[in-house]
């Protein structure tokens, strides 16, 4: 393989004594570490209680992760289940194998940080307003985990950064691959920075900045997802409607909700800037 491309890691779990260290796992650590962290920086300089979003973190990260993994099996279950399974049902349990949706655990995610919020007696809107970025960038560190797994690859490519991919994961000799896992990590980290400033520059409040990142994100998963060749449902080919993927209509439908949103809430930051103005 020629220098002008990308390796995938000979290996993604590594045994110190009886106890197996996957890399796929290593990065979602990473990544909702550093979320969490940004997160409450974030919220500490908008004048929250210090400490509150660790403590909202624990049940959306709970959530997050049973969301995660019940989309996927959804959306894919025919590896577990069925005539041709290629896994046992019980594997569905087993998340360090990879399998993880974000989709999934945005959406349960979110119901426990509602039920953390209501608990609490905290606006929603602004504690999605602050954790944001903070989304966008762990999904930047997790994607990562992809790359270890040698999965989620896209269609064969001659560019300079094609990603090799070997032959038990499906690659062939002498061919390289979109490397999409790459490609949404730069996508979700320029999100982040994008949320970031948005957030200082403009009046953004009311998960009005939570809808610019799911709009962002979804805006730019749609393209990444149409690169991508793995199977979804557990077959030997994505399964499409009208010609697209499942987390391609996923990406259209989220992305046209959060624009509407956007515009229905258009007024609700001006108005609280003339309200305040008047007191």
């Amino acid at each position: 393989m020629g220098l002008a491309s990308i390796p995938s890691p000979a290996q993604g779990a590594w045994d110190i004594g009886f106890i197996p260290i996957r890399a796929y796992a290593l990065c979602f650590i990473v990544a909702i570490g550093f979320g969490i962290w940004l997160s409450e920086r974030r919220w500490r300089a908008r004048g929250g209680e210090q400490g509150l979003i660790n403590d909202i973190a624990f049940p959306a990260v709970i959530f997050g992760l049973i969301g995660a993994r019940l989309y996927h099996v959804m959306t894919d279950w025919q590896t577990y289940f069925g005539p041709r399974a290629i896994k046992e049902p019980h594997q569905a349990l087993f998340i360090w194998e990879g399998g993880l949706s974000i989709w999934g655990a945005v959406a349960l995610g979110g119901v426990g940080v509602w039920l953390a919020c209501r608990r609490r007696g905290l606006s929603l809107g602004a504690v999605a307003d602050t954790v944001a970025p903070g989304i966008a960038f762990g999904q930047a560190i997790a994607r990562w985990g992809n790359w270890f797994n040698q999965e989620l690859y896209g269609s064969p490519t001659t560019l300079p950064w094609g990603l090799e991919i070997d032959r038990a994961h499906g690659g062939e000799p002498g061919v390289l691959y979109h490397p999409t896992f790459l490609y949404e990590s730069l996508w979700a980290t320029a999100l982040g920075f994008a949320l970031v400033l948005a957030g200082r520059r403009f009046t953004l409040r009311h998960g009005r900045l939570f809808a610019l990142y799911v709009a962002g994100y979804t805006f730019g998963r749609f393209w990444i997802e149409g690169l991508r060749i793995d199977p979804v449902g557990g077959v030997d080919h994505a399964v499409l409607f009208l010609g697209l993927r499942i987390n391609q209509w996923t990406s259209i439908l989220l992305f046209a909700g959060a624009l509407v949103y956007l515009w229905a809430t258009r007024d609700k930051d001006s108005e609280e800037v003339v309200v305040a103005r008047a007191g």
